[in-house]
């Protein structure tokens, strides 16, 4: 069976074709969506006892990247797609099987953020809520949302005196989407706002967030939080990579105004072109380095120290912020020409600017780190 890296890198010129018109509709076309489920690449992160793939968190990182090269909002909505579709290790054994183990093409996707309430009832949860960033709402067939617990009307606080956070799925039919994704970048994803009203969910269809997966698998060991966040920065990479090809390409041809030389021969665009693919290398080594570290203890079912845990996070929000100061460079070498829609790189320059938004790989954590590093509590989870 061919790996899901090397699925995604040949349909490079597939998803690169479809690219304006993903970018124009706000969303992937359905029959993307359909044939990238049939590929397996939405069940990346699903246990094998369900008919997923339970990849190495290696593969599902270059998988994005080599999605993201031809399209980043497809690759966005991968990313969505398996990292919700983790849950399934966690929700129950009954639930997990009716939505992934008897639907091999289902897509999950969901929202973190814990916007909603949940109160517990009989039988289960009444959930309301109106999360934004919504991506692949279009194409998912279940949604779930964030939620804070409340019982009898009041919190529900975890073991860190925090309010408990679950995330809830819904069938797709009862969300009400609202249209409000019109932004500068990533216009592909479909991230619009999503919103539920006293809707039920029955005992079994969801999971607390920063409990121990129901799984006891190497995979479902990797900090979730730790996997959302390389995934968020593998689609950056991507971008620069794909940035990294146009502008090479175009320095062949391109001759800047007033010059006689093609751009290539120029001394700063030789600087520029290096400089770029030394930070976005340097990254990928760094991240891959990281990722076997913390999957050492994984593997052998010992506990993770918070160190391990930080330098994933270290290592996505460097990602994130390398991938776009290698585009932005190459952006600035490029001149003129990369504004014009007709140039690739002023799409890269777009959607590796809406990345570095994501609340995964924000500046901020560049502090939270940084405070494991010197020995200070974070004051968060990791």
């Amino acid at each position: 069976m061919s790996r899901p890296e090397d699925i995604a890198k040949d349909l490079y010129a597939e998803l690169d074709g479809l690219s304006a018109q993903i970018e124009q509709e706000r969303r992937l076309p359905a029959e993307l969506a359909e044939k990238l489920a049939n590929l397996g690449l939405f069940r990346l992160l699903v246990p094998e006892q369900y008919g997923g793939l339970e990849v190495h968190p290696w593969s599902f990182f270059d998988t994005l990247v080599q999605s993201a090269i031809a399209d980043a909002s497809t690759s966005w909505n991968l990313m969505i797609g398996n990292t919700t579709s983790l849950l399934s290790a966690s929700i129950s054994d009954e639930w997990a099987q009716t939505m992934y183990g008897d639907n091999p093409n289902v897509v999950t996707v969901g929202v973190t953020a814990p916007i909603g309430r949940a109160e517990e009832v009989e039988g289960g949860l009444k959930v309301t809520g109106r999360w934004p960033f919504g991506s692949g709402c279009t194409i998912a067939q279940w949604i779930c949302g964030g939620c804070t617990l409340s019982r009898d009307g009041e919190t529900v606080l975890n073991d860190h005196g925090l309010p408990a956070t679950l995330l809830a799925f819904f069938p797709a039919d009862e969300v009400t989407i609202h249209d409000t994704w019109h932004t500068s970048g990533l216009n592909g994803t479909g991230s619009h706002d999503i919103e539920v009203t006293e809707a039920f969910v029955p005992e079994g269809r969801w999971a607390i967030l920063g409990n121990r997966a129901r799984i006891d698998a190497p995979l479902y060991r990797f900090p979730t939080l730790g996997l959302l966040a390389l995934g968020v920065s593998a689609v950056s990479i991507g971008i620069a990579e794909r940035a990294i090809r146009e502008f090479t390409e175009l320095a062949d041809s391109k001759k800047p105004t007033g010059s006689n030389r093609a751009l290539a021969k120029r001394t700063s665009a030789q600087a520029d072109i290096a400089r770029a693919i030394a930070q976005v290398e340097s990254a990928k080594a760094l991240t891959k380095k990281y990722i076997d570290e913390a999957m050492e203890p994984a593997a052998k079912g010992e506990r993770m120290s918070m160190q391990q845990k930080a330098n994933l996070r270290l290592a996505a929000a460097n990602n994130a912020w390398s991938a776009a100061d290698a585009v932005d460079r190459l952006y600035h070498a490029a001149g003129g020409s990369a504004i014009y829609r007709s140039n690739k790189l002023q799409q890269c320059f777009r959607d590796v600017h809406v990345t570095t938004q994501h609340i995964m790989v924000g500046q901020p954590l560049f502090e939270v780190t940084g405070k494991v590093a010197l020995g200070i509590d974070p004051g968060q989870p990791l």
